[in-house]
């Protein structure tokens, strides 16, 4: 398989008010948006993917269960998780380091999907080149 591109589909129960969560509360910039004029479907940036809002999900009781998590690298947790948290967003869990070295907090979106926001310290390994001075030369 020769993967090309990539992105992470949602089917929410509320399309609406997902999409105003994902593009006013997060501030994801939209990426595309198609279908009917009335409601559209938005595909949003997402790092180095792409979220696409789209169809809608039959409301279920297991919806936002451990099944599925997005991860969203942020330059300040703390602010963010403030930010969203007066904004009236569903917090989870307020930032703290974890023993893996980075910064997570964990909001949810209005279906109940776990957001985990990640700030990586600038001493962290995923921040700096890991391999030997001597092969870089």
């Amino acid at each position: 398989m020769d993967v090309l591109s990539g992105r992470t589909l949602l089917r929410p129960t509320d399309p609406t008010r997902s999409q105003v969560f994902y593009r006013d509360m997060l501030g994801l910039a939209v990426h595309r948006e198609f279908g009917p004029p009335d409601a559209p479907s938005l595909v949003f940036f997402y790092g180095n993917g792409l979220l696409e809002v789209s169809g809608q999900a039959t409301p279920r009781a297991d919806v936002g269960s451990s099944m599925m998590s997005l991860w969203l690298q942020v330059r300040d947790v703390a602010n963010e998780y403030d930010r969203l948290d007066r904004a009236g967003v569903t917090t989870l869990r307020e930032p703290r380091t974890e023993p893996w070295g980075l910064i997570e907090a964990w909001i949810a979106d209005p279906d109940g999907i776990q957001i985990v926001l990640v700030q990586i310290p600038a001493e962290h390994p995923l921040r700096r080149d890991q391999r030997p001075i001597e092969t870089l030369q």
